[in-house]
């Protein structure tokens, strides 16, 4: 998972044509470490998106903008929109994250 560190490179990389994920995490979240210990398994899996990561105390006004409220969320941009949202309160188990995957192609 690519590493975003500025507001310049978040807004470069969710503008494209093509669904790009972005995880919202910081450092010391409990929920975001063991998110850590199942996601590069999901990403291998779903290779057909581009992932990125974001730390949410680095860019406080974006994790505003697009309502992160918890964290990790992850998040589906297209074009510059936001078009999905897990938000942490169901991004606890691999099982949650992969069946909220699954319902973007539905």
């Amino acid at each position: 998972m690519k590493e975003l560190q500025t507001a310049e490179q978040f807004q470069k990389v969710i503008s494209g044509e093509q669904p790009v994920i972005v995880k919202f995490y910081t450092t010391w979240c409990p929920d975001c470490t063991r998110m850590n210990m199942f996601i590069d398994d999901i990403v291998n899996e779903y290779s057909q998106y581009d992932w990125f990561q974001m730390n949410r105390d680095h860019v406080p006004e974006l994790s505003e903008k697009y309502q992160v409220m918890g964290i990790p969320s992850l998040l589906v941009f297209k074009n510059g929109e936001k078009v999905a949202h897990l938000h942490s309160a169901n991004a606890k188990t691999p099982e949650e994250v992969r069946e909220f995957l699954q319902s973007l192609n539905s």
